[in-house]
């Protein structure tokens, strides 16, 4: 090793070493001494504690859902990019918009370090390779329309750091997204958001408590997003498309709540469009065929509740 390389590991070790999320939890200093009972109900009471630090940053996350929701309306993406569970966080929430609000896959994206192996499996020091975090930026082609929220619970992964720095040179919106204060990655974006949990029950797992919060934040980020682009029509998802039974079931349940209509209008509604939910309950509630229904959807940018009044003059 040579002597550039040790400080840099040093220089590691003592960044680490003030973080709250690598800090010993006092309350639990040894696990194996616990019975199972004691240490499930253990982890139950450290993962009470993030919805209320949640609660704490709920301005800071309207704020920026309403600046993510305002780019995606002009056409915009929105990107997570992490490493290691952060990283695959991500990379689920994105994988779950297609299906449950029928975007197209490119719409919302998850980059992970060391790319989709490592969603699998450890990827070797590719948290730590900013060439990579730039790279994997420069490849999206970013612009002021898209977002960027990088996800790092340390708050100072290499990738992701310089991830963030790259997109915001790019113009986009970037959210800086860590569970501890006065982060690296908060100070590199247009945005900071520091949810500090505490330390885990099991010291340094930060896929625990800090893993936990990153996914309901994320929950909040998309589905909230979504809700704003109107993929959503009162509190069901209507943008989805009945492609397998289950769907299906739950797209006539859909249509018979929103429109109360009976099961044989919904199945014979949903047929004529094709599966399409959405046009299903505009046709349903305008008389309109599907078609039209479908066309009058694009009109007012998938809007159902102005489809509805259009459709109804």
């Amino acid at each position: 090793m040579t002597t550039a390389e040790a400080r840099g590991i040093d220089a590691v070790r003592s960044e680490i070493g003030a973080l709250v999320t690598e800090s010993t939890n006092p309350r639990y200093p040894d696990l194996a001494a616990l019975g199972t009972s004691e240490l499930v109900a253990g982890m139950n009471s450290e993962d009470s504690l993030v919805p209320a630090a949640i609660g704490r940053q709920l301005p800071v996350i309207s704020a920026i859902i309403d600046e993510i929701a305002t780019r995606m309306r002009q056409g915009g993406r929105l990107i997570y990019v992490g490493a290691g569970t952060p990283g695959r966080l991500g990379v689920l929430d994105a994988s779950e918009c297609p299906p449950t609000f029928g975007t197209d896959p490119s719409l919302v994206v998850g980059v992970i370090a060391g790319g989709r192996t490592a969603v699998n499996q450890a990827v070797e020091n590719a948290e730590d390779s900013e060439e990579a975090g730039v790279a994997d930026m420069a490849a999206l082609d970013l612009g002021p329309t898209d977002s960027v929220v990088g996800l790092a619970a340390s708050g100072r992964t290499p990738y992701v750091v310089a991830a963030v720095k790259a997109a915001r040179a790019q113009g986009a919106y970037t959210v800086g997204f860590a569970c501890n204060n006065n982060s690296v990655l908060g100070a590199a974006a247009d945005t900071a958001l520091e949810i500090e949990v505490g330390p885990e029950i099991l010291s340094g797992s930060t896929r625990l408590k800090s893993g936990t919060c990153q996914k309901l934040v994320l929950n909040m980020i998309s589905t909230i997003s979504m809700v704003r682009l109107g993929k959503t029509y009162k509190n069901v998802m209507v943008d989805l498309r009945a492609t397998n039974a289950k769907l299906h079931a739950r797209s006539e349940r859909t249509l018979m709540r929103a429109t109360g209509c009976d099961a044989a209008t919904a199945t014979s509604a949903l047929t004529a469009a094709d599966g399409h939910v959405k046009s299903a309950i505009l046709s349903i509630m305008t008389g309109l065929p599907a078609s039209q229904a479908t066309e009058l959807l694009a009109a007012n940018d998938g809007f159902l509740p102005a489809a509805i009044a259009a459709g109804t003059l």
